[in-house]
């Protein structure tokens, strides 16, 4: 009986001691699991814009006079040579030297306008000449392995971009040569025998009516606005970015524009960055330096017919790109002193590695060193994991 008694005793103290020694010993961390891949990166500077026409025109009252109301609508058609409005001169009891010298003056503008219009024209031809020897030599050392696909895309994209230039200055160069004629002939009218006559004013181009500003009959002045016209389908966007980012765009750089839910991204090209940065308070009230960032629609806006001028946009600008990178989730990393770490799975351990990160977007970076493809890294380590600590993997896959 006592020696039953003694055998039950040590069964359980071992069964104690057994289960003391499992309590104390460490558990697994639960961690979500990523793989490091290769593929291409993109570091990008994202930020809100609005789409802007390229070219708006203000159909201004050639004479001084009584404008009739202007029945025209935003969004309505027009075509160069409509008839947009008409206006009854005042009648002067003569020609005086003031007002001659201002028609004088405003025909002289007009005929700079049309030179600059047909400088740009040149130039802009010039420029799509030699994007389309540039296409041609990038197609040829594409097909021949020596550039990247890459470089290809972006010579197809900024021939685009080109003639979308090339369009955009013939409709300068017209509008301008309307004003001219326009000009000349309300010189004539002043110095007709009935020179009180209602005036037809005319649109200079094909476009769309953007805002009536004169919409009631009243008095004008000479060069007063009455309405503004414009190529609606002709869109730019202007994006406004932090002065530290602008530094590091140039003028060519690719970017993608989302215009909205549903809506699939269009590529576009910087061309411009403005010179001068401005002030903007941020919605937490803090007072930023900005750039306007411009940029040149490069893929079709046919699909889009709702789009027009200052719709909002979210541009992201590819800064840098590389065409086969080692990237892991931005999520992976955790600092480490001066540089980078991340926890690789080895043997359901977690074992800290010492990563060099060039570059780094929102979602992915870029490791040149301390990783392969195909190794796991865990993603948002917590402070309860250690190096060489056992993992029990909850999300991300084994």
């Amino acid at each position: 009986m006592k020696t039953r008694n003694t055998i039950a005793l040590g069964v359980a103290l071992a069964a104690v001691t057994a289960l003391v020694v499992w309590s104390l010993q460490p558990r697994p961390v639960a961690v979500e699991v990523a793989a490091v891949v290769s593929g291409a990166f993109e570091q990008t500077i994202v930020d809100d814009g609005k789409t802007r026409v390229r070219e708006r025109y203000v159909i201004a009252a050639p004479l001084a006079g009584s404008v009739e109301r202007i029945r025209l609508e935003p969004g309505d058609t027009v075509r160069l040579g409509d008839v947009v409005a008409q206006l009854t001169p005042t009648a002067p009891a003569f020609l005086d030297a003031r007002t001659a010298r201002e028609l004088q003056e405003r025909i002289g503008a007009v005929q700079a306008q049309l030179a600059r219009a047909r400088a740009e024209k040149l130039k802009v031809h010039a420029q799509r000449d030699q994007a389309r020897a540039d296409l041609a030599r990038q197609k040829k050392l594409a097909s021949e392995g020596f550039v990247s696909a890459t470089g290809y895309e972006q010579a197809e994209l900024a021939l685009r971009t080109v003639e979308r230039a090339v369009d955009a200055a013939a409709y300068a160069e017209e509008a301008a040569r309307h004003e001219l004629e326009q000009a000349k002939a309300a010189l004539t009218r002043y110095r007709s025998s009935d020179p009180t006559a209602k005036w037809d004013v005319t649109s200079p181009v094909n476009g769309t009516v953007l805002k009536v500003i004169q919409k009631s009959e009243s008095p004008v002045a000479l060069g007063a606005p009455l309405l503004e016209v414009a190529d609606a389908r002709s869109l730019e966007a202007v994006v406004d970015v932090l002065s530290q980012d602008a530094v590091a765009i140039r003028p060519g750089m690719s970017a993608r524009v989302e215009l909205g839910q549903g809506v699939a991204s269009v590529p576009a090209l910087v061309r411009l960055v403005e010179p001068a940065a401005f002030t903007k308070v941020s919605a937490l009230g803090v007072e930023e330096q900005r750039v306007n960032v411009i940029l040149d629609f490069a893929g079709p806006l046919d699909k889009v017919w709702t789009l027009g001028d200052a719709f909002r946009v979210e541009a992201h600008i590819v800064t840098h790109r590389e065409d086969k990178a080692v990237k892991v989730p931005v999520g992976a990393l955790f600092r480490e002193g001066e540089g980078w770490a991340v926890f690789v799975i080895e043997d359901d351990r977690a074992a800290k590695r010492a990563v060099k990160v060039p570059r780094r977007n929102g979602v992915e970076a870029m490791v040149e060193d301390g990783l392969k493809p195909g190794e796991r890294v865990v993603v948002y380590p917590s402070d309860a994991l250690r190096d060489g600590a056992k993992i029990e993997i909850v999300a991300g896959g084994r």
